[in-house]
């Protein structure tokens, strides 16, 4: 503990969360770039579009995926900060005077603990927001908003005008307008009352209005108005939850959608598992730095820097790859989404710090 909160730890600690500010905001640098450009290129589609406001609308989708590179970043700033300590001979230093490879990887532990908290409480939230924002405002400016299933996607809501089973084709990720929309409501016992169907369906907060809709009601003959009224108690969230995209949604309205989904019957388990997977990103990074210091340690005695950075780049690869795997699994119900977010991050920290062990203690 003295090694954490002394001053030893403390020159750790922020030359690491130096090396991670420069690593993520230089990958975070190259996907704006990258983004931009694609848009520049697209900027013959779009209508009012400049250039300052291009450059905003890829600097608000950045964030969400530079998000999914947060993991490397905390493996290659560990790597990084072990190689600069070790060339500086301060690693060896530390040894000498009886620090463990533990005390002086404590720092950078905790430093990762905290940016993951940060990360999926603070980070996590306002990079969909700004998704949200720039998915509205690439909605004004090209035509290519909207997602698309052959298959068609299913909802069911309830509201004051009772439970209604929606099924459309087409939703705008801007308005989240549905199109080729069919609308079964049902009476309060759950018999059938009536079809409507439209080419579009308007979402206006707090119900749809159908365009030119036809109402199909038993024993009543087909009727086509101009405006039809249905009452909704959905969110845009939550509406986007319906076609599968779980990303899009914030580390903490993820409950609340799951618990609507759940009410509506609706299948939620990419959303509890992106949810556990939101949770256990603390754990991921740190087996992150586990790893690097795992593979380094062996080269504070013997050198080879080249080969260190390899084989932990080589280590996180696979931890991320066999994270992947198993969220996949998850995403299947072939396993629990508990175990599927947290067994690759606690397996890999456990065998980061069982290496670690041998090449300290062995």
């Amino acid at each position: 503990m003295i090694t954490l909160f002394g001053t030893l730890g403390r020159y750790v600690a922020q030359r690491f969360a130096l090396a991670v500010a420069g690593v993520f905001f230089t990958v975070f640098l190259l996907i704006f770039t990258l983004d931009l450009v694609e848009l520049m290129r697209r900027a013959g589609e779009a209508e009012g579009a400049t250039a300052l406001k291009l450059a905003r609308l890829a600097l608000y989708r950045t964030p969400a995926t530079a998000e999914q590179v947060l993991p490397f970043a905390i493996l290659f700033a560990a790597l990084a900060t072990f190689l600069h300590l070790s060339r500086k001979l301060e690693l060896v230093v530390a040894r000498a005077a009886g620090i463990s490879a533990w005390q002086f990887s404590a720092p950078i532990v905790a430093v990762a603990v905290l940016i993951g908290v940060a990360a999926t409480m603070i980070y996590n939230p306002v990079a969909t927001s700004l998704k949200d924002t720039a998915t509205k405002q690439e909605s004004a400016f090209f035509t290519r908003a909207s997602v698309n299933s052959e298959r068609g996607y299913w909802l069911r809501q309830r509201s004051v005008d009772g439970e209604t089973i929606l099924r459309f084709s087409r939703i705008d990720e801007a308005t989240y307008d549905v199109f080729d929309v069919t609308a079964f409501v049902l009476n309060p016992d759950g018999t059938f009352l009536e079809r409507v169907e439209a080419n579009v369906a308007r979402y206006k907060g707090n119900h749809w209005r159908f365009e030119d809709a036809r109402v199909l009601s038993v024993g009543v003959e087909p009727q086509i108005v101009e405006g039809y009224l249905l009452a909704t108690y959905l969110t845009p969230e939550q509406i986007r939850s319906a076609v599968g995209q779980s990303q899009a949604v914030s580390f903490w309205s993820l409950p609340g959608v799951v618990r609507t989904l759940e009410l509506a019957g609706l299948d939620t388990t990419r959303y509890r598992l992106r949810y556990q997977s939101l949770l256990a990103r603390p754990a991921l990074l740190t087996a992150m730095v586990l790893i690097a210091a795992s593979v380094s340690l062996r080269f504070l005695r013997s050198g080879g820097f080249a080969g260190m950075v390899l084989s932990g780049v080589a280590a996180g690869f696979v931890l991320y790859v066999a994270t992947r795997i198993v969220e996949d699994l998850g995403n299947a119900g072939l396993v629990s989404t508990v175990f599927a977010a947290w067994a690759a991050p606690v397996i890999g920290g456990m065998l980061g710090s069982l290496t670690l062990l041998y090449r300290e203690d062995g």
